[in-house]
């Protein structure tokens, strides 16, 4: 699923695909917002980590879990 998260005055978001599931992707943001935490940690699909600031987080879009169709359609 594809995940696009917005940072406060920066020009660009940081966009990567997970298989995280998007109500686990929900409980770690709204937690971290919830609570005092500094920041909150998301992982890829490829294995990477991501180390995001909850004071610049703008926004969190989070993709749906429907797999793309590839090839043609009759």
């Amino acid at each position: 699923m594809e995940i696009r998260i917005g940072i406060i005055n920066s020009a660009r978001e940081l966009n990567f695909e997970s298989n995280q599931p998007a109500a686990e992707i929900e409980s770690i943001v709204r937690t971290a917002l919830d609570t005092d935490a500094k920041y909150f940690k998301l992982a890829d699909d490829r294995g990477r980590e991501f180390l995001i600031p909850v004071a610049g987080l703008a926004y969190v879009e989070v993709g749906s879990e429907a797999s793309r169709r590839v090839g043609f359609v009759a």
